[in-house]
């Protein structure tokens, strides 16, 4: 993922567009309760973090040196405190355990292989503090011909740009992750877009 972005991230924003204008308006919504310490994992270009209550110090982390440089330039326009990392999601010894109030990630998932993903999810377990809360969107495939049709159409694509498949199964290794709970899914638009709520058990060390 690191080299396919070294070359995407410079065209990004553009490739994202037409799907932005739909995401940008979930992005405030998604945000508005967040507090205390947050970390984002996949942080991207930066879309989410002008949309960060004040309240908020966000941690973000991302693979790509290249994206990073375009979400150090819309950190300069939060409300909020902002560190921005390179980091890869399975891997977060540089962060301490226990200590985030909130995880958020928003299309990270849907990139990351299925079999790094228990390993990203537990990274996530761990660095929560106990009763702390996550929050995932992902793309998934529809159950709906029309829309299904369309995602299969658009898969070979997203893909080769993105590294994005509408099959992983996130929600499934969510649940298999110990100390976590899921406590809400939802969908945003149709049955695409998945959002999965959740917490750390408050028993977990």
């Amino acid at each position: 993922m690191r080299e396919k972005y070294r070359l995407t991230a410079w065209f990004y924003d553009l490739l994202d567009y037409p799907w932005e204008r739909q995401y940008s308006k979930w992005r405030p919504a998604i945000l508005a309760d967040m507090s205390g310490e947050v970390l984002e994992a996949g942080v991207g270009t930066g879309r989410n973090l002008p949309h960060y209550p004040e309240s908020a110090h966000v941690t973000g982390i991302e693979l790509s040196p290249q994206m990073l440089r375009f979400a150090h330039r819309r950190a300069k326009a939060t409300q909020c405190r902002i560190t921005l990392l390179e980091a890869d999601a399975t891997q977060l010894d540089l962060l301490p355990d226990n200590s985030f109030d909130w995880y958020i990630s928003t299309f990270m998932y849907c990139v990351m292989p299925d079999r790094f993903q228990p390993i990203a999810l537990e990274q996530m377990a761990r660095k929560l503090k106990p009763g702390g809360r996550f929050r995932l969107l992902e793309m998934v495939y529809s159950s709906q011909p029309r829309i299904l049709r369309r995602q299969r159409l658009l898969a070979p694509f997203v893909e080769k740009v993105y590294g994005a498949r509408f099959d992983r199964r996130t929600l499934q290794h969510l649940k298999e992750v110990p100390g976590l709970t899921v406590t809400e899914t939802r969908y945003l638009k149709d049955d695409t877009y998945l959002l999965i709520e959740g917490r750390k058990n408050a028993a977990t060390p």
